[in-house]
């Protein structure tokens, strides 16, 4: 099951996502910040991706972004705002996220885009565990 958490200062648009992404079989969680989804990413390490807003008050989703890729790199983000403009996608895909959807998106592509960056996150820690078990046996040689 994939572990999912929505980032969004419009609450009647979280509920609404949340219900929908769960009849999927997702596991969700939400918060209404920048600074809540950090909280929540730092108390929860078994969060995958990330669905984050570009437009919030306070810590915006670029900034977001950046703080997530700083302290949790192995975490996929995808863009979701009803603002996109050419600028703040190509930003975002700089910076390190994973897709870049407008709002209203189709619930299909968005679980396909969630399903996708998940298996992208669990292929690099299959990496590092493989790394480290072969970094492991090399010394035991």
């Amino acid at each position: 099951m994939i572990k999912l958490l929505l980032v969004d200062d419009e609450k009647a648009f979280l509920d609404t996502i949340t219900k929908r992404l769960e009849k999927r079989d997702l596991k969700v969680s939400a918060v209404y910040s920048g600074q809540d989804a950090l909280d929540e990413l730092g108390k929860n390490k078994k969060i995958e991706v990330v669905l984050l807003d570009v437009k919030m008050p306070g810590m915006d989703g670029i900034q977001t972004l950046i703080e997530i890729k700083k302290n949790f790199p192995l975490v996929e983000v995808i863009m979701l705002t009803g603002h996109a403009t050419v600028e703040s996608a190509i930003d975002g895909m700089k910076i390190g996220a994973f897709d870049y959807l407008m709002k209203p998106c189709d619930i299909d592509v968005l679980v396909n885009k969630v399903t996708d960056a998940a298996s992208k996150k669990r292929e690099h820690e299959e990496k590092i565990t493989e790394a480290r078990i072969k970094e492991i046996t090399e010394r035991q040689i």
